[in-house]
């Protein structure tokens, strides 16, 4: 008798739980740690790993635990907001690099969260919490700030909705609060956080945008200088690279497809408080 866990799953979504069991945090489970974050029983679990394995999309290693296989990286490279994104933005996030030496993250809208999808990183910046593959939440980063500003009202609803997350003594909890900084990012078309993820990191973010306008993606730099505003110049001008460079790119994140990943055009006026 399956467990009241499986009751009313479809084969599809039993399947999907597994996959969604491994995280940036746990990148590698053994059967045990599967069933235990599913609720699926182990026979189930055993079957559809079986399964998974057989396709591609999960790895079993030597010691008998398993990974994500390159099957699902192999298609993840085909989504316009992944691989070929990076590949446009890479020179530019390379030099802004160079020039801050510092992280350089570039990250899209997922789930209303930040999805970093690349990173550039020297061996003495700064430790920050993100990682590519990694989320990170929409009020409290420079990224996800950008992100949400050029968003719609919908998803400012739904990220203030159940509360904001208290990260720092400095991160902003409070809708009023959270509204201003967004309108302020749509003026000058720039987040600056300072210490709102974590103590002693500071970051800027610029947005990315299509052909059309829309915003698709966010750029930003993390550093331990409280004056990264100094870096706005440097970020806004790579920024405005990468979006050159995708005006003939199709698909969602160029100018050939009508699904906008934020929702609208960025603006110079301040919008009316919110996402929209």
């Amino acid at each position: 008798m399956a467990n009241s866990t499986e009751r009313g799953r479809t084969v599809t979504s039993r399947a999907f739980a597994v996959l969604g069991a491994f995280t940036p945090a746990q990148p590698e489970l053994t059967l045990a740690q599967i069933c235990r974050i599913t609720g699926l029983r182990h026979a189930t679990a055993h079957r559809l790993i079986r399964e998974l394995v057989g396709w591609g999309a999960l790895e079993r290693t030597p010691h008998g635990a398993y990974v994500i296989g390159l099957r699902l990286w192999e298609l993840g490279t085909l989504n316009p907001r992944g691989l070929p994104l990076r590949v446009r933005a890479m020179p530019f996030m390379e030099d802004l690099h160079a020039v801050t030496r510092q992280h350089v993250q570039l990250a899209v809208l997922d789930s209303g969260e930040a999805l970093v999808v690349e990173r550039i990183s020297a061996a003495d910046a700064i430790p920050v919490v993100s990682q590519v593959g990694g989320r990170l939440p929409l009020h409290a980063s420079a990224v996800g700030k950008v992100l949400l500003a050029h968003a719609d009202e919908d998803l400012f609803a739904e990220v203030v909705r159940d509360g904001l997350a208290r990260f720092t003594a400095a991160t902003v909890t409070d809708e009023a609060g959270l509204r201003v900084a967004l309108a302020e990012c749509r003026r000058t078309g720039v987040a600056v956080v300072r210490e709102e993820m974590s103590v002693g990191a500071y970051s800027v973010a610029t947005s990315i945008t299509d052909a059309k306008g829309r915003v698709v993606a966010g750029l930003s730099v993390v550093g331990p200088d409280p004056a990264i505003h100094r870096l706005v110049p440097a970020v806004v001008m790579a920024g405005r690279g990468i979006s050159r460079g995708l005006t003939s790119m199709p698909g969602p994140a160029g100018g050939d497809d009508d699904a906008l990943p934020c929702g609208r055009p960025p603006t110079r006026e301040p919008a009316r408080a919110g996402g929209g």
